[in-house]
C-alpha cells in the first residue's frame, strides 16, 4: 500500500513540474520511482504515463503547437528511441541507472552554472537535439532535459514550447511503449494503474497549467536543477554502494 501511496503522489508531482519547468515529468519520476520498482518496470510505467501525459497537454494546449518544429525535430527523436528502446533490454540494469544519475548530475550542474546556454537556432540543432533526446528517452527513460534545452534555443512561448514538446513526445513515447512491451517489461500485475495513470496526467498537468503563470521561470528552474543535482548524486551513490559496482 505504501508503494502504491508514494508512487501515485510521485507521478502526481511529476506530472506538475514537469509541466512548469518544461523537463518533461520523467526527469523526476524514473530516478525516484526506481526507490519503489525495478528499473524495467519503471520504464514501463513512465512510457505509459507519458502517453496520457502527452494526451493531455495536447488537449490543453494544442493551439499553440508549431508544427515544423514538430516535425524538424520529432522524426529524429521517434527514430532514435526505437533504437534506445531496443538497447535498454540487452545492457546490465545497474549500470543503466549509473549512467542516469551521471546525465542527471552533469545536466544539473551545467545549466545551473550556465543558465543562458542556448543551442543555436537551426535544422542541425534541431535534428541532433531530437535524436539525441530521443535516443535517450529510450535507453534510459528520460531525454526531456536534453529536449527542453534545445528547444529552448528557439526562444519559444511558454504555452508553444509545452504544446510543441508534448506534441514530440506523444510520436517518442508511444514508439517507446511498443518497444519495451515486445521487451516483455510489461507484467500483468500493474494493470490496473493504469486508470490511475490517466487521472493522474490530466490532473497533474491541468495543475501544471494554472501554476505556470504564477511562478517566476528564473526561481522555478534553480529549484528544479538544484533536485536534479541531488537526485543524480543519489542514484550514483545508490549504484555504486548497492549493486556491487564500487570499484
Amino acid at each position: 500500500m505504501f508503494n502504491l501511496i508514494a508512487f501515485l503522489l510521485l507521478a502526481f508531482l511529476s506530472e506538475i513540474v514537469g509541466t512548469i519547468g518544461g523537463f518533461g515529468s520523467s526527469v523526476f519520476f524514473v530516478p525516484i520511482a526506481q526507490f519503489l520498482f525495478d528499473f524495467q518496470t519503471v520504464l514501463m510505467l513512465t512510457a505509459i504515463l507519458h502517453d496520457f501525459s502527452n494526451t493531455a497537454k495536447l488537449f490543453l494546449f494544442y493551439r499553440h503547437l508549431d508544427f515544423r518544429l514538430l516535425l524538424l525535430y520529432g522524426i529524429p527523436s521517434t527514430v532514435f528511441v526505437i533504437l534506445g528502446a531496443w538497447l535498454s533490454k540487452d545492457l546490465y540494469l545497474q549500470y543503466l541507472e549509473l549512467i542516469l544519475g551521471v546525465f542527471l548530475l552533469l545536466f544539473g550542474s551545467f545549466v545551473m552554472m550556465y543558465p543562458s546556454f542556448r543551442l543555436s537556432q537551426d535544422r542541425v540543432s534541431a535534428v541532433t537535439g531530437g535524436s539525441v533526446a530521443g535516443f535517450l528517452a529510450g535507453l534510459i527513460g528520460t531525454g526531456g532535459a536534453i529536449r527542453g534545452m534545445s528547444l529552448a534555443a528557439f526562444d519559444l512561448e511558454k504555452s508553444t514550447f509545452i504544446a510543441t514538446s508534448a506534441g514530440i513526445d506523444f510520436f517518442v513515447d508511444l514508439s517507446r511503449t511498443i518497444v519495451y512491451w515486445q521487451n516483455g517489461f510489461y507484467r500483468s500485475e500493474f494493470s490496473w494503474y493504469i486508470p490511475l495513470l490517466i487521472l493522474i496526467a490530466f490532473a497533474g498537468s491541468y495543475a501544471g497549467k494554472r501554476l505556470l503563470g504564477k511562478i517566476a521561470q528564473p526561481t522555478f528552474r534553480k529549484i528544479v536543477l538544484s533536485l536534479l543535482i541531488l537526485i543524480g548524486i543519489t542514484m550514483i551513490v545508490k549504484t555504486l554502494t548497492g549493486n556491487g559496482l564500487a570499484v
